[in-house]
């Protein structure tokens, strides 16, 4: 009975630490939170595959951009339209307080705007809810395939990868990556889309009312643009 109880504890000290919940500091499924983000090793490379996956869903992906096109066209052209009501509104409103003979508020025209304007923010919403649900759609086939290669290359790998990594670790690469590459795909690209969009449009409105105050507002970006930078660095220290 002595002989055999050495035998165990000779075994328990070879037994390896890379369990669920064994290991050191950063080697279990807890320790993954405290690991710095990992950038790629080659983003231009990553970036042409990610795109490739891509190339089934392009049918779907026109359909979100020119939803997003148009939704955007419709939400900028509203304020403009918007202020053809306020200009009426102000005008009438002057022209009474001047004691103008015959000066009224014209609310018809007022009220027609404001129709029009519904009008253009409900084709404005139907087109976002449309971009959005074909994205989603879009994401979810994407990460979907993503999962199955995962699948095909996780059953072909030897056991000696297994053993060198811990299950916490593999279970990162296999379910936490494809979230955020999920997320991605259903928030920041819609937003990205959306957003610049948006900022040509808002351009083109701009020169379209008044082009020298576009010009004022278009040289105060760069200045905009090196301060945030300057603060992002410093915030990142």
């Amino acid at each position: 009975m002595s002989a055999a109880r050495p035998a165990q504890g000779a075994q328990g000290a070879q037994r390896p630490q890379g369990g669920p919940m064994g290991g050191g500091m950063g080697r279990g499924p807890m320790g993954m939170m405290g690991m710095p983000v990992q950038k790629a090793k080659n983003f231009r490379g990553t970036l042409f595959r990610l795109i490739g996956y891509f190339r089934p869903q392009a049918l779907r992906l026109t359909v979100v951009f020119i939803a997003a096109i148009l939704g955007s066209i419709f939400a900028i052209v509203g304020p403009k339209i918007l202020g053809l009501a306020i200009t009426k509104l102000f005008v009438g409103f002057v022209a009474k307080a001047q004691h103008v003979r015959g000066a009224a508020i014209d609310f018809d025209y007022i009220r027609n705007v404001l129709l029009i304007l519904i009008g253009l923010y409900a084709i404005s919403a139907i087109f976002t809810y449309v971009q959005q649900y074909v994205m989603a759609g879009v994401a979810q086939r994407t990460v979907y395939t993503m999962r199955r290669q995962i699948e095909d290359k996780l059953g072909r790998l030897p056991l000696k990868f297994y053993d060198s990594r811990t299950h916490g670790e593999i279970m990162s690469r296999a379910v936490n990556d494809m979230d955020n590459i999920s997320n991605t795909l259903q928030q920041s690209l819609t937003q990205l889309i959306t957003s610049v969009v948006t900022l040509v449009g808002v351009i083109v409105l701009m020169f379209t009312i008044s082009w020298l105050l576009t010009l004022v507002v278009l040289a105060t970006v760069p200045l905009s643009l090196l301060v945030t930078t300057v603060i992002a660095k410093r915030s990142q220290r």
